[in-house]
C-alpha cells in the first residue's frame, strides 16, 4: 500500500510482470555456502516493511511480489559479510520475457558514479597533480567556471565540488535517447544546443550551503580530463576500475556493442520499456557509470580495506580517511554521504538514471549490500532489500523499527468505521473483521492497523501512523495522518459521498476531458516560480509547504527551462490528475495538476521528457 504524499500522485496501476529466477551464483568460500544460502532463501521468500509488530506474525511478500507489484523485471544483489562478497546473485530478468538477470548482468549505476569519480580525484591528490583547496580554474584549460559576485568572494575548490557545497548549479541529467543528439561536455556546461539542461555556474558563494549539484561533479570531469589529456573512461579504468578488480566496470558512453549482451534494459515505473532503451550520459562523471553489483561491492570493500590499511590499491590509508571525514555542511566526506553512528559509522550513495535505479551502503568495518535495479521504482525496492538484509545480518541501522500494539475495547472500533477525504478524489476507506481495523486507498490493498492507544494507530506496511478524532459518542468525526514529517487532516464523508466522488471520478478518466483552469494554472504557476513569487494562497497547504522547501532549486531550474513554447494536453489519469507535455526553450517536461473543488492547485508536479 502506498500512502499518498501531499504534495504526490495518487493510485497505481498494476502490471504483472513474467519474473524468471536466476540459479543462484553465491560467490562464498566453500565452508560459508550453506550459510549463505540460508541468507539468500530468508531475504528471497520474506521483504520486511518499515515496522515489526511485537508478538504479532504478518505475512511478508515475496521478494518475486514486491518486484511484480513494483514493475522491477530485474535485481541484481551482492552482499558484503565480514569485508568481503558473502554472495551475489540475480533474481527477474534483463528485459521482458528476456535472458535471466546474473551478478554479472550490467546496469548503469546513476549517481553513484560520483563517489567512484571522487577516488580518481583522491588518486591524483595522492599523486600531489590536484590539491584539494586550489582554485579549480587553475587547473581547468578547456573551460573556466564563470566569474560573478559570488566567485569574487570565494573561488571553487575541487573539495567543495565533490561534497556539493560550491554553490554550483544543476541538480542532475536526463540523459539523452538514443535518437538524439549528445552534446559534448563543454555543451552540457554552457547549456548549449544539444544539452538539455541549463547552463551549470555559480549561484551563491562557495562553501557556504550544501546542496546536491551533478553539475560539479561535470565541471569535476572536465578538470579531469584537463589535468591528465586522457579520455574519461580511461582515466577511470586505469586508476580505480581496474586496480580494484572492478572487471565488468565502465564509463563509456553509450555502452560499447561488446558489452550490450551483458546489460538489462531499463523500465519506467509502470513496467513500460524506456523508448530506445537505455540513455547516453555525456556527464560521465555525476551519472556514466555501468556495473554490477557485485563490482559495486568490490569498491565498498577497497574502501573499507584502505581505511583499516590492509588493501590500499589506489588510495592510502590517510587519504581514505579524508574521503570520510565530514564536509561539514552535511553527511558528506568527499563523494560518499555518511552515516551511522560513532561505533558503527557506514558510508553509500544511490542513483538513478532513466530506467534504472541502485543503492550501495557499507559499514567502514564489514558489512554491507550493493543492489541494482532497472525500473524507475528500483529505488523504492532496494530500500526495502537493504531494510531485509540489515535484520537478517543484524546491522545496527537500517532495520524496521519495532512497535507494541496494545487491545482496545471492540466497541470503540465501530465508531471508526467509514470513509475519509484527503483530497479531491482520494478517499480511505476504514473497515473492521472483527477485532481488527484495516484501511484502503482505491486500486491498493488494505492493510491493517494497530493501536498504539485508542485513538492513535500505526501500520507495518508504511512510515505512517494515524490519529482519530472522535464526537461524544465515539464517532469519528476527522483522521490525521502523519507521514514523512508531513501531517495530512481528513474529513470523514458519509458513504453517500464517498459513492458520488468515485462516480464523479470514474466519469472523469472515462470522459478525458481537461479540467477548466489547470492549464492556466500551470501557466500562472511556472512563471511565478520564475520570477521567484508563488502565491501560496492559490496552492494547497501541503503544495504550499513543498514548494517553499523547493523553490531555491525550482526557480534556477525553471529559468533555464527558458519560455513557454507550447502546452498540449496528454490524458487524465486514473486519479483524476490532468498530464500535459509542455514544450519550453530549451527542453520538455511532463506534468501533472489537479485542482481542487475551490479552484487551488491541489498536486502539481513535472519531470524530463524527451
Amino acid at each position: 500500500m502506498n500512502y499518498p504524499r501531499v504534495s504526490g500522485y495518487l493510485g497505481r496501476v498494476q502490471l504483472a510482470l513474467p519474473l524468471l529466477f536466476a540459479i543462484a551464483t553465491p560467490v562464498p568460500a566453500a565452508d560459508d555456502a550453506p550459510t549463505a544460502l540460508a541468507h539468500i532463501q530468508h531475504i528471497e521468500a520474506a521483504i520486511l516493511g518499515p515496522v515489526l509488530v511485537k508478538g504479532v506474525t504478518s505475512p511478508h511478500p515475496t521478494l518475486a511480489k514486491r518486484m511484480e507489484d513494483l514493475h522491477v523485471p530485474g535485481v541484481s544483489i551482492a552482499v558484503i559479510h565480514n569485508g568481503r562478497i558473502e554472495w551475489a546473485r540475480g533474481f527477474g530478468v534483463t528485459k521482458i520475457a528476456g535472458a535471466p538477470v546474473t551478478p554479472d548482468t550490467l546496469f548503469q549505476a546513476g549517481s553513484i558514479s560520483k563517489p567512484v569519480t571522487a577516488m580518481a580525484v583522491l588518486r591524483l591528490v595522492q599523486s600531489n597533480r590536484l590539491n584539494l583547496d586550489t582554485d579549480v580554474n587553475e587547473y581547468l584549460r578547456t573551460w573556466k567556471v564563470p566569474e560573478n559576485r559570488f566567485t569574487e568572494q570565494k573561488k571553487v575548490t575541487l573539495r567543495e565540488l565533490l561534497t556539493h557545497t560550491a554553490g554550483m548549479t544543476v541538480h542532475g541529467f536526463p540523459g539523452y535517447a538514443s535518437n538524439e543528439s549528445v552534446p559534448s561536455i563543454v555543451q552540457v556546461l554552457d547549456g548549449a544546443t544539444p544539452a538539455n539542461t541549463p547552463a551549470i555556474h555559480v549561484d551563491t558563494v562557495p562553501g557556504t550551503i550544501w546542496r546536491y549539484s551533478g553539475g560539479g561533479y561535470v565541471v569535476t570531469q572536465l578538470l579531469l580530463n584537463d589535468v591528465t589529456g586522457e579520455p574519461f573512461p580511461k582515466l577511470l579504468h586505469d586508476t580505480v576500475l581496474g586496480p580494484i578488480g572492478m572487471t565488468h566496470s565502465t564509463y563509456e558512453q553509450p555502452l560499447p556493442a561488446r558489452a550490450a549482451a551483458q546489460a538489462a534494459a531499463p523500465y519506467d515505473r509502470n513496467g513500460v520499456a524506456i523508448p530506445g532503451g537505455a540513455h547516453t550520459y555525456p556527464e560521465m562523471a555525476p551519472a556514466g557509470l555501468w556495473t554490477t553489483a557485485s563490482d559495486l561491492a568490490r569498491y565498498a570493500i577497497e574502501v573499507q580495506q584502505s581505511l583499516s590499511g590492509k588493501g590500499n590499491h589506489v588510495l592510502t590509508q590517510a587519504m581514505t580517511q579524508e574521503m570520510l571525514k565530514p564536509g561539514g555542511l552535511g553527511s558528506w566526506g568527499l563523494g560518499l554521504q555518511l552515516g551511522g553512528g560513532p561505533d558503527h559509522p557506514n558510508f553509500g550513495h544511490s542513483g538513478a538514471d532513466e530506467g534504472f535505479q541502485a543503492n550501495l551502503v557499507a559499514y567502514n568495518d564489514g558489512d554491507g549490500v550493493a543492489i541494482m535495479t532497472n525500473s524507475d521504482n528500483g529505488g523504492q525496492l532496494a530500500n526495502e532489500i537493504t531494510r531485509t538484509v540489515a535484520h537478517e545480518y543484524g546491522w545496527p541501522d537500517f532495520q524496521p523499527r519495532e512497535e507494541t500494539a496494545v487491545t482496545v475495547n471492540p466497541r470503540i472500533l465501530s465508531g471508526y468505521v467509514g470513509h475519509y477525504q484527503l483530497g479531491t478524489y482520494t478517499v480511505m476507506a476504514v473497515t473492521r473483521e472483527g477485532e481488527r481495523l484495516f484501511s484502503q486507498f482505491a486500486g491498493q490493498p488494505k492493510v491493517q492497523l494497530f493501536a498504539a492507544s485508542d485513538k492513535d494507530w500505526f501500520l507495518a506496511e508504511v512510515e505512517a501512523h494515524e490519529t482519530f478524532e472522535t464526537d461524544a459518542q465515539g464517532n469519528a468525526t476527522q483522521l490525521t495522518i502523519h507521514q514523512n514529517g508531513q501531517t495530512i487532516v481528513t474529513k470523514r464523508i458519509s458513504d453517500a459521498e464517498a459513492l458520488r466522488l468515485s462516480n464523479e471520478l470514474a466519469a472523469r478518466v472515462k470522459n478525458q476531458t481537461p479540467q477548466p483552469g489547470a492549464e492556466a494554472a500551470l501557466r500562472r504557476d511556472i512563471d511565478e516560480v520564475v520570477h521567484g513569487t508563488p502565491n501560496y494562497d492559490h496552492m494547497s497547504a501541503g503544495l504550499a509547504a513543498v514548494v517553499r522547501q523547493q523553490l531555491p532549486q525550482l526557480q534556477p531550474l525553471f529559468v533555464g527551462f527558458g519560455a513557454v513554447q507550447q502546452i498540449a494536453f496528454q490524458r487524465i489519469n486514473p486519479d483524476g490528475s490532468g498530464v500535459y507535455n509542455i514544450k519550453f526553450a530549451k527542453g520538455n517536461t511532463q506534468w501533472h495538476i489537479l485542482l481542487a473543488a475551490d479552484g487551488k492547485v491541489e498536486m502539481e508536479g513535472f519531470q524530463p521528457i524527451q
